[in-house]
This record gives C-alpha cells, sequence and structure tokens, in this order.
C-alpha cells in the first residue's frame, strides 16, 4: 500500500468513508464521468488496489453513493415529520427538507434518481428508495382518513404532490429559481398543492 497522503490521512478502518467522502466531493464538483476509482485512490492517497475491497467497479461506487443520499435524505424526511400536525403543516414541513436536501445536494440527487430506475439496482439500495417515497406516502393515506384529502390511490396522490416539489428543485438545479425564494415562498405552494388554482 502506498503512504498515506499528508493532506488526506485516513484512519485505519475508514477507507470505505474516506472513498465515498472523496467521490461525494468529486461528483459536486465535476460530475459523475469524472468519477474513477484510480483517482479516489489517488486523492486520499492509498493504493490504486485498495478500493477494490470495498467496491468492484464504478458501479457499485455509485450505488453506494446513491444509498449513502437515501439514507441522509431520509433522516431528514424523518426528522422533519409532525405526525401530530394537520396535513398542510406537516406535508410543508417533509417539503421543506426534501427542498432543503435537494439544494445542498444536486448532483447526488440527480445520481440518486438515475440510479433508482436502473433495472439492477442493489436491494439495499432499492428498499432505501422505498422508504423515502413511504414518508409521503404515509402520510397521504393518513390525511385520507382524517378527511383531509379525497380519497383515492395513496401512491397516485403522492406522486402528484411530490412531483410539484421535486419540480421545484429541478428548477433549482437548472438556476431557474433562485433557493431562498422557493424556501420562503414554500408554505404558498403546499397551499396551492393542496387546494388547487380554480376560483372557489
Amino acid at each position: 500500500m502506498a503512504p498515506m497522503s499528508q493532506s488526506r490521512p485516513y484512519h485505519h478502518g475508514d477507507l470505505r468513508a474516506a472513498l465515498l467522502t472523496s467521490a461525494e466531493r468529486t461528483l459536486r464538483e465535476k460530475g459523475t464521468a469524472a468519477l474513477s476509482l484510480r483517482e479516489l485512490a489517488r486523492d486520499i492517497g492509498v493504493s490504486h488496489a485498495a478500493p477494490g475491497r470495498h467496491f468492484k467497479d464504478k458501479q457499485a461506487l455509485l450505488d453506494a453513493l446513491a444509498l449513502s443520499g437515501y439514507d441522509r435524505l431520509n433522516g431528514a424526511l424523518a426528522a422533519a415529520d409532525l405526525p401530530e400536525a394537520s396535513l398542510e403543516p406537516r406535508l410543508t414541513s417533509l417539503a421543506r427538507a426534501y427542498l432543503t436536501f435537494a439544494i445542498e445536494n444536486p448532483e447526488l440527487l440527480e445520481l440518486m434518481f438515475a440510479r433508482k430506475h436502473d433495472p439492477d439496482i442493489d436491494a439495499r439500495l432499492a428498499e432505501a428508495v422505498d422508504v423515502s417515497m413511504a414518508s409521503f406516502v404515509r402520510l397521504t393515506a393518513e390525511a385520507q382518513r382524517r378527511g383531509e384529502i379525497i380519497e383515492g390511490d395513496p401512491e397516485q396522490l403522492t406522486l402528484a404532490a411530490a412531483a410539484g416539489v421535486h419540480g421545484l428543485a429541478s428548477l433549482i438545479a437548472a438556476c431557474a429559481l433562485p433557493p431562498d425564494e422557493a424556501l420562503v415562498g414554500l408554505e404558498g405552494y403546499v397551499h396551492l398543492v393542496l387546494h388547487g388554482l380554480k376560483p372557489r
């Protein structure tokens, strides 16, 4: 094994975490195409073969990055949930957590969505994807039981609301909407999602 870098040392046993940290930095700064196990090894000061102990290839690294992203997103959604609140503040809190994650991690979120549709998705990653959507589906089903929203397939209703929130994240990523403006206006946006545009 090559000597550890003086600028980016890692402790024995933390190689996987060091590789993921370095990979996420590369993803943010240069994009998916720039990710290379050999370059990551050089970045943290280990032999080019060392990453192979944790990731058999670049695809395994991408899956691990996406899984890490979903784990963090799911943690943020769980922390933001307000189970005792009525629908509108509860949905606003979850939407704010999602949008904040998207603003802080646009490249990672793009990778997460790209990997979730792969037919050969890793089982742990597939489970993490399901958990992230389950936060919103659970909210929808509970709101239906309380008579706060219309009857119907909770997953379809959730998809309609989630598409709007993810649309905001996409507009921010495309620099078509300032992040601060989206967060400040989020409460009003959620109100529109729940109540519609037609005059009453």
